[in-house]
């Protein structure tokens, strides 16, 4: 007898096993095409303090923000069993809020018009209201979230435009930067920690709260969840709230990384990638269960995916194609009668390594 259990058995069971086999193979790929990929550097910056640079320094850098948007779009999947993706208009809402507070009347700041902190709850209020929008029209009006978040995403980029009379403000603030590039004396990518710190503060709230075990029973069976005394919309617009934190503090990385805003590019197509972390989590499109640290994982395996799609000079009109088919695979994969055929399989394997 024996206790190992099949390739086939990990993958109907094991969560985590999907973005570590992606990341696995991304990385075997890379190390067979060019071994450079892996090259880190230390250098310094214009300002010449020390930072690290190299594609894996890239992947860490940008896939922290992706990830801090998964953290939302894990619960708001899990709850209403559907995605938002009007996450990259929210972020130019939120984050043209920041720079109007912070240019205030002006176009080009050299200096703040109001406290950095003041402005970036503001920024992240104004995406919390748009996170309640959208849980609303999903929650209470049981308009599908798909086509309830339609509506911000063809209209936010416009509502951020308007917030600024169509300017492009300007912040000249050197310590704007860091939020978006690196603290000196520190080589690693400020959104990293910025990640970490979003990471540790949602693992606390789960561990604490009930809130994980809330999101989980409402996305399984939401008539259940009302006869066992919760109240399901609620708990779906507190998902979209939380997104919306998520969106906020992915706003000030995103007009911090150039101190201003392009309206109509900024997290361009980011909602889809963010929808995608969460597939490769592992986690069910349709909502319930959930695995989080896997969709954080899954965060950095799309950032992977994508750095190394460019380096092999993919244009990013592209890009979605590539993307494309990954989601069919993994839509496929998790799909229930996929799974159950994994683990048939799996237990027929244990049965005859047994038997044997």
């Amino acid at each position: 007898m024996t206790n190992k259990k099949s390739i086939a058995s990990l993958l109907a069971g094991k969560q985590i096993i999907i973005p570590l086999a992606a990341l696995i193979f991304l990385a075997l790929f890379n190390l067979i095409m060019d071994p450079g990929f892996f090259k880190i550097t230390l250098g310094t910056n214009s300002a010449g303090y020390p930072v690290l640079s190299g594609y894996l320094i890239t992947i860490l850098d940008y896939g922290s923000e992706l990830a801090i948007l998964a953290i939302g779009m894990t619960l708001v999947t899990a709850a209403s069993g559907g995605q938002d993706i009007s996450v990259g208009a929210t972020i130019a809402i939120a984050g043209s809020v920041m720079l109007k507070m912070l240019v205030g009347k002006n176009v080009t700041a050299n200096s703040y018009a109001m406290p950095l902190i003041l402005a970036f709850i503001i920024g992240v209020l104004a995406a919390m209201a748009c996170g309640v929008f959208n849980g609303t029209l999903v929650a209470y009006f049981h308009i599908q979230p798909m086509v309830a978040t339609l509506i911000l995403y063809t209209a936010g980029r416009s509502i951020a435009a308007w917030v600024n009379n169509n300017q492009l403000p300007i912040i000249n603030v050197k310590s704007f930067a860091y939020f978006g590039g690196f603290i000196p004396g520190i080589p690693i990518p400020t959104p990293f920690f910025i990640a970490l710190i979003c990471v540790i503060l949602i693992l606390i709230v789960l561990r604490f709260t009930n809130l994980g075990l809330y999101t989980q029973t409402v996305g399984i069976n939401e008539n259940s969840a009302r006869l066992n005394g919760l109240n399901p919309e609620r708990i779906k617009v507190l998902s979209y709230v939380i997104l919306g934190v998520c969106v906020g503090v992915a706003a000030l990385i995103k007009v911090s990384r150039l101190s201003t805003i392009n309206y109509s590019v900024v997290a361009k197509d980011i909602e889809m990638d963010a929808i995608l972390a969460v597939a490769l989590g592992g986690n069910a499109l349709s909502g319930g269960k959930f695995n989080l640290l896997a969709s954080i994982l899954g965060a950095y395996v799309i950032q992977f995916l994508t750095t190394t799609l460019y380096k092999f000079h993919v244009s990013s009109d592209a890009l979605p194609a590539y993307k494309a088919v990954v989601i069919i695979a993994l839509v496929v994969l998790s799909a229930p009668s996929v799974r159950e055929k994994l683990s048939k399989i799996g237990k027929k394997n244990k049965s005859a390594k047994e038997a044997a």
